[in-house]
């Protein structure tokens, strides 16, 4: 089975083909660029760039894995209508994917607990905890970084480096979702071929914006 992985919840924008069958994951190609203003303008190219260079054409993908944060809802939204589009115009289901699952994926953890952690902004962290199997304990959650508490020491994701002062934790990799990590976690629907569940992004925090209040009607004497 191959499957595009495509994650924009954090500074990577992140684009990838994947092989997946019983016996594993074999990553085919991947195209990451880490800039956070980049997410809708590089998702695109860099979708169609892992395809050319894994030897194929979006036709031959059998289905789509996404990121759904927790993330900004600018860059959030960039890969996750990308991947709605692509997905239906494939005819092929689009897997939601917690990002930080899909980091969790990627971290050897030496059989011990870990965090996963990546900027929320706002001086704060998204974050989960996870057990040695990557197994995830709690979470997500957003915070402060200096409210977190926790026994565990160790952590992966940009969180961890950027808040390094404030959390205490031994940083370790990776910082961002790879296309095999984001593959990973959605590996058991993939193979059994389950109906995914809806895109649904994973914001946990309420959008700055919010609509106008109603005009104040003017009375004239």
């Amino acid at each position: 089975m191959l499957v595009l992985a495509i994650d924009t919840s954090t500074p990577a924008v992140t684009a990838g083909i994947v092989a997946v069958d019983e016996a594993g994951i074999t990553p085919r190609a991947e195209r990451v660029t880490v800039d956070p203003r980049a997410h809708g303008e590089l998702i695109t190219p860099h979708t169609i760039d892992a395809a050319k260079a894994a030897g194929i054409t979006l036709r031959d993908l059998d289905a789509v894995v996404c990121g759904v944060g927790p993330g900004p809802f600018t860059g959030l939204r960039a890969g996750m209508a990308t991947a709605a589009a692509l997905a239906h115009a494939l005819g092929i289901p689009a897997y939601p994917v917690c990002s930080l699952d899909a980091i969790a994926a990627g971290v050897v953890s030496g059989g011990e607990p870990f965090l996963v952690l990546t900027d929320a902004r706002r001086r704060e962290v998204y974050w989960a905890a996870y057990d040695a199997d990557g197994v995830r304990t709690d979470g997500p959650n957003v915070q402060r970084p200096a409210e977190l508490a926790s026994t565990v020491r160790v952590a992966a994701g940009d969180g961890a480096v950027l808040y390094l002062g404030e959390l205490g934790l031994q940083p370790i990799e990776p910082r961002f979702p790879s296309p095999s990590g984001l593959v990973a976690a959605a590996r058991d629907v993939l193979l059994v071929g389950a109906a995914p569940a809806p895109l649904t992004p994973l914001y946990l925090r309420r959008p700055d914006a919010v609509e106008p209040s109603p005009r104040k009607r003017v009375t004239l004497q």
